[in-house]
Order: structure tokens, then sequence, then C-alpha cells
């Protein structure tokens, strides 16, 4: 929150003391764009392997067990601890696990359903070779006078 704006987030109590927020009150109208906007920036660096979807982070590698991970362990230490100094900042990381996440969601129910999955998989859809092809009968479904038949093809 910007020093300026702390006097516009004055509330009065019942004490009739006055109370201000020193950092951005959840409630805002903007607070979630300018929370995504400061993730998106914080992991710019790490960008052609670290994807970010307001507090999600996609991390993707070609090599399994790559150093992708590691990279963003190491980075994410350092925007929430301060910066590495030595190789002893470094031991913990070689300790930790590396844990590979697949999720599974379940099988859409309506076409609001499918437009939710369909719009996180656009927002990945880099990471997926031929994804236009794989998402043309999903797609299908979100037609207007398309009627909802879910079959083995989705």
């Amino acid at each position: 929150m910007r020093e300026s704006d702390i006097p516009l987030t004055a509330v009065s109590t019942p004490s009739r003391m006055l109370r201000e927020w020193l950092v951005m009150p959840h409630g805002l109208s903007n607070t979630p764009a300018t929370f995504n906007r400061l993730v998106t920036q914080l992991f710019r660096p790490l960008r052609t392997f670290a994807q970010t979807y307001f507090d999600d982070i996609f991390v993707h590698s070609r090599a399994e067990g790559g150093q992708t991970a590691m990279e963003l362990v190491i980075y994410s230490n350092h925007i929430t601890s301060g910066p590495i100094t030595s190789k002893s900042d470094l031991s913990w990381v070689f300790r930790c696990p590396i844990i590979l996440i697949h999720f599974t969601t379940p099988t859409p129910r309506s076409q609001k359903d499918l437009r939710k999955w369909l719009g996180l998989a656009n927002y990945l859809h880099k990471y997926s070779a031929g994804y236009a092809e794989l998402a043309r009968p999903l797609s299908d479904l979100l037609k207007k006078d398309a009627d909802w038949v879910w079959e083995q093809q989705h």
C-alpha cells in the first residue's frame, strides 16, 4: 500500500478511535489485480519455466528432475527471506524432495463447469502440443445450440 493511501483506509471504531490499514485490505475492488501483478513481476525472471496464475505457480521442464524446480525454490527463498549469500544458504535445497503433482478434476456436469476448466487449460495451452485439436470436442460442447452430451471422446 502506498504511504499516501493509508489515510484513505481509516475506519472509525465504536470507541472513537481511527484505525488505518498499513497493508491493502481484502475487499477492495483492485486487490486481486494488484496481487496478481505483484506475483507476475516477482516471477518474471523465471517465466521460461514457471507460469503464475494468482497464487498458483506452474513449473514445467522437458527434462525429468530438471534444475527448474530447484531454481524456483531458490528464487522463492530469495523473495521471502532475502538474498542467498553463501553456499551454506543453498544446502537445504538439496535435501528438499522434488514432488510431481498431477491432479484430476471432476467431470464437468454443465457448460459452466466446462467453461471454468477450459479457462485454466487455455491459460496453459502453450505447454500442450496440438492443444487446439485436443480441445475442439470440448469447445464444440460450448456452442450455443449444442446439446450437452458427455461422451468417451470428451
